[in-house]
């Protein structure tokens, strides 16, 4: 028997932009405590249940891990938060990790341009 096909397919991107996009506006203007500064949410991923989202956040200033644990810890307000402006019918879990690919695309142009610049002083 062939696999039931959704009725409207992207669905889970769909809804997982619109998380990413209500979750900056309730970080910014609702969410009170001091570990959490200036975040911004780089992706969602959600579960094809929607059981489950993971939220992956950069920082300007600030700890990584405390921001983390602050946003872990106020998941369950967030969540509440995405329930009252969501109209589906599960609103997923909220899961929240520091991504690192920003540091890691620094260290790569840094390698680079010392690479470059070494071959300048060779040739």
């Amino acid at each position: 028997m062939p696999a039931k096909k959704s009725s409207t397919p992207n669905r889970g991107y769909r809804v997982a932009d619109q998380i990413q996009r209500d979750l900056t506006e309730l970080i910014a203007r609702e969410l009170k405590d001091p570990r959490v500064g200036m975040v911004t949410i780089q992706s969602v991923e959600v579960t094809p249940d929607y059981a489950h989202a993971q939220v992956y956040f950069s920082l300007l200033i600030g700890d990584p891990v405390e921001t983390a644990a602050g946003l872990n810890q106020a998941a369950g307000f967030l969540r509440n938060g995405l329930f009252k402006r969501l109209h589906i019918h599960t609103v997923p879990t909220l899961h929240f990790h520091f991504d690192r690919t920003t540091e890691r695309a620094a260290d790569m142009n840094a390698l680079i341009a010392k690479a470059v610049s070494s071959r300048a002083k060779e040739d």
